[in-house]
């Protein structure tokens, strides 16, 4: 088993690497069986996480929806907390664990459900809708949420003239060249997306003659201009797999990079190291941890779940 797993991610993790690595993932594989765990992965988990414990693996939507599936009694999330939050609103009954609590995001530390209470006081009767990248207190005041890959059906779907739109500024930026919606933005950020600049990408190409270039929308508008596709985690992902580019740069943390490298052998990946320092506090040893000690578990009043999961429902209903 773990000779075809290493044999997976051979190119990406040195064998001095995989000796450490190794023992930790049998034993969380054995583990998770025994005590009927699932282990939920977010694309920009590291390669040993996502291609050799994880169970389900896939951007935010993804695993939103799959949590709810899953007949498993724990559910292990690897990814930051509003990631966790989300499984747990979705999942009031079972046991929803994050291997380290305090891998947070900047996007969702960005805003507090205070601030969205104003901004509705401010814009009465206009919709509000919330990135799923913000707290369960935030989608708890808000009207409907979204994710990168959905955000203009979502606010299209509302059939209005105007949304408030939270609390990532750039995605607001993005979702209001694409739509007729006015976007009333806030002035979030994700420290990954926000460090690329159009200067970087157009080096690049010069560098590398041919490249494709994909940018995730979290990105500076400029940025997004500079690339040859546009599109959320899954859908970038998705165009590389079916166009299978010779050589790509994708506009996003450095880990997705890896993964869907090693599931399209025949791409070359040209990778802007941009890591994201929540993401990266989830390490096998904590996953262990997690499993064996039950501790980290995420813990939400009944009335703030209740709440928030009106929002996430809607969003997960529109088609």
């Amino acid at each position: 088993m773990s000779e075809a797993l290493y044999k997976k991610v051979a190119k990406f993790i040195p064998e001095v690497e995989w000796a450490v690595h190794e023992p930790l993932i049998e034993k969380i594989n054995k583990l998770k069986k025994e005590k009927n765990a699932v282990i939920l992965a977010h694309s920009y988990m590291t390669p040993e996480i996502y291609h050799c414990v994880a169970d389900i693996v896939g951007d935010s939507l993804k695993l939103a929806k799959e949590s709810q599936k899953a007949k498993a009694d724990i559910i292990i999330m690897c990814g930051v907390h509003f990631m966790a939050e989300t499984a747990k609103i979705l999942n009031p009954n079972k046991k929803v664990l994050i291997p380290d609590m305090s891998a947070g995001c900047s996007l969702a530390e960005a805003i507090t459900g205070e601030d969205v209470r104003l901004l509705k006081q401010k814009y009465p009767g206009v919709p509000v809708v919330s990135y799923v990248n913000t707290s369960a207190d935030v989608k708890a005041e808000t009207d409907i949420c979204c994710t990168s890959s959905n955000a203009v059906e979502i606010v299209e779907s509302l059939g209005v003239d105007k949304v408030i739109f939270l609390p990532d500024e750039y995605l607001g930026k993005n979702v209001a060249a694409q739509t007729k919606v006015k976007i009333i933005t806030f002035h979030g950020t994700c420290i990954v997306h926000e460090r690329f600049t159009p200067e970087e990408i157009r080096e690049y190409r010069k560098n590398y003659p041919g490249i494709v270039v994909l940018a995730h929308p979290e990105c500076p508008p400029e940025v997004v201009a500079e690339a040859d596709y546009t599109g959320s985690t899954s859908k970038m992902s998705n165009y590389v797999r079916d166009k299978q580019p010779k050589k790509v740069l994708m506009v996003t943390e450095c880990s997705m990079s890896d993964n869907v490298a090693i599931e399209n052998p025949n791409v070359e990946m040209i990778k802007p190291c941009n890591l994201c320092p929540y993401m990266k506090k989830i390490t096998l040893q904590g996953i262990y941890n997690s499993l064996t000690n039950g501790t980290d578990e995420v813990k939400l009043t009944d009335a703030v779940m209740d709440k928030a999961r009106l929002s996430i429902k809607r969003m997960i209903e529109v088609k």
